[in-house]
Parts: C-alpha cells; structure tokens; sequence
C-alpha cells in the first residue's frame, strides 16, 4: 500500500497539553498536503482550525477527554461548543467507571445523547481497550453498535497502552453493520498502520504516518 493511500485514513492528530497554535496549524498544512482525513485536535483550537482550513479538511476534536468521566451534560454541552465551533468529527470518551460498574446502560444512554448533538455529523466512541477486559470489549461492540454511534476507537492514546492488533481482529468480529474501526495510539510505522487497516480498521489516530511520510523522526502519537 503506498502512503497517499495511508494517508487517506489518518486523523492526523495533536493531543498534548502544550500544544501551540504554531503547532496546530503545522499539522493543519501537512494534513493537507498529505491528503488525510482529518486533523484530529483540542477543542480550544477548533474555531481557529477551521477558519484557517475551511472546506479544505475535517476538523474532529475530543470530548470528555482523556479520562471519560464528566457527567453527560458537559460531555453534550462540549460537543454542541465543538460543533457550533466548526468540528466536523467528534472523539467521545466513554465513562470506564461505569462499565466495570456493569453500568452498560448507562452508557449506551451517554453515547446516544451524543450521537444525538452530532446528527449527520461523525461520531467516533474511545472505550480506552487497555483498560478492558475482553468480555468488556466485546459488550461495548454491542453498546457502540445499538447506541447508534458511527466508529468504535480503541485508545486516547493518554492510558497506559494504544492500539493492538488483537483488539481491531475482536472489533472486527462483533461490531453491527455500519460501524466502523478506529485503531489510535502507538501507530509507529507504515508496516503497522498498513497492518491495521487490513484488519479492518478504517482511521487511523497517530501524529507519526505523517512524520514517517516527511521521513522525520517518528515520534509522538
């Protein structure tokens, strides 16, 4: 698989608490230049983003991010900011507490709120996978799927562990019609990034396939 193809599928992405506005409109200009999917970044730079991007690239954004647990109303109050501000896409994180809580409805009922605020626009649901079990995965494939929610992600990438091969192959084998596979964190190269989209994997969350395809030092994300 060449690059540009790669490319198509990366949320080119820029998480870190010191992210500057120099930095963001950086990989604002590579992810245009690279033809990904989007620029994935704060929600305190989406307004600035989009009207330095405008038509040209999705701007996805975070919510509830990185730990999951705000309550549902500032997670829906965020992503109305987000969307009103100009996202495109909206990363929710899921509360973890209440799935070890067994607390699945709760949950689902959090993520249809959302997917509610969004509309039309992409919903994509972090469940944080190195936190869980794989009996928990495989129940929050069914919740993601039921709740109506356009993409299941594995990892915030702030956690103690991203994207495993073996969670995109569990992904793939329980998720509904319609929803589809983000694999984030710790993509460190071509070969692997290549690996999870034939698993399946649709996005790709990571800073470093751009790096990789400028062919500077793969770090970050």
């Amino acid at each position: 698989m060449e690059v540009k193809d790669i490319c198509k599928h990366v949320d080119h992405t820029l998480l870190t608490q010191s992210a500057t506005w120099a930095e963001i409109r950086q990989i604002c200009d590579d992810a245009m230049a690279y033809g990904t999917a989007s620029v994935c970044i704060p929600p305190s730079y989406v307004k600035q983003a989009k009207e330095y991007v405008k038509d040209r690239m999705a701007v996805c954004t975070v919510i509830g991010f990185p730990n999951g647990y705000m309550t549902t109303a500032a997670k829906e109050f965020e992503t109305k900011d987000a969307l009103a501000n100009g996202a495109d896409e909206i990363d929710m994180v899921v509360n973890i507490g209440w799935i070890k809580d067994g607390r699945f409805d709760c949950v689902e009922d959090e993520i249809r709120t959302l997917k509610k605020a969004c509309g039309d626009k992409i919903l994509k649901v972090i469940i944080e996978t190195c936190l869980l079990t794989d009996e928990e995965k495989v129940r929050m494939c069914g919740v993601v799927t039921d709740a109506g929610a356009d993409y299941i992600k594995t990892s915030t990438g702030f956690s103690k562990g991203g994207a495993t091969f073996d969670d995109i192959k569990l992904f793939s084998e329980h998720i509904g019609a319609g929803v589809k596979m983000k694999a984030a964190g710790g993509i460190s190269s071509l070969e692997d990034a290549e690996r999870f989209l034939g698993l399946g994997a649709d996005r790709l969350g990571t800073s470093r396939i751009i790096k990789l395809a400028k062919q500077e030092e793969a770090t970050g994300y």
